[in-house]
């Protein structure tokens, strides 16, 4: 009877475990996903930004549309992305054009005056920190996912549960060069 009751302990610390550890790969995984959803939210804020921006360059810098256009296709190609690495490369791309834009406002001083221009740009840059921020907590979700799916005994559960490790949020090689801007 007591070799009974041992027995049904065991199970039951053993199922307690492993319904522990499956809820903690469900909640990182969420987690995850989420983060990569508050990045979304962030780089659709930038593109839906970046109309005005260039409606109030437009103004000012009629010749320059060369540029105007690659930020334009820039931002297409960043709201069209379907997957996590067309994104990143979007994102780069439009990174880019953006740097261009603001080296062009230089140029320019009644537009770097333009009290439309200074909010715009200020709003830019309080969403650029808020996409860095969304990445770190991307990539920080993502780290307490590997751990727990490369550590004892999450690795054992993650086996179990056909859960793999992720990849971080990376930016490619190209996309860190700062652009050069020519006039």
């Amino acid at each position: 009877m007591i070799t009974l009751w041992i027995i049904l302990v065991l199970v039951a610390i053993l199922l307690g475990i492993t319904f522990s550890f499956y809820n903690r790969f469900a909640i990182l995984s969420n987690r995850i996903k989420n983060s990569l959803s508050q990045i979304d939210v962030q780089l659709k804020r930038r593109a839906d930004l970046i109309p005005n921006l260039i409606d109030t360059v437009k103004g000012y810098a009629k010749h320059e549309k060369e540029i105007m256009k690659s930020v334009n296709d820039a931002r297409k190609a960043l709201v069209g992305a379907k997957d996590l690495p067309g994104k990143v490369k979007a994102d780069g791309m439009l990174e880019q054009a953006l740097g261009k834009l603001f080296a062009i406002a230089e140029n320019y001083p009644d537009l770097k005056a333009n009290t439309n221009f200074l909010e715009l740009q200020r709003e830019l840059a309080t969403t650029e920190d808020k996409v860095a921020y969304s990445r770190q907590f991307y990539n920080d979700s993502i780290l307490t996912y590997n751990n727990l799916c490369t550590t004892f005994p999450g690795n054992v559960f993650a086996g179990m549960f056909g859960k793999k490790e992720k990849e971080f949020f990376q930016i490619a090689e190209v996309d860190k060069k700062l652009p050069k801007v020519k006039f």
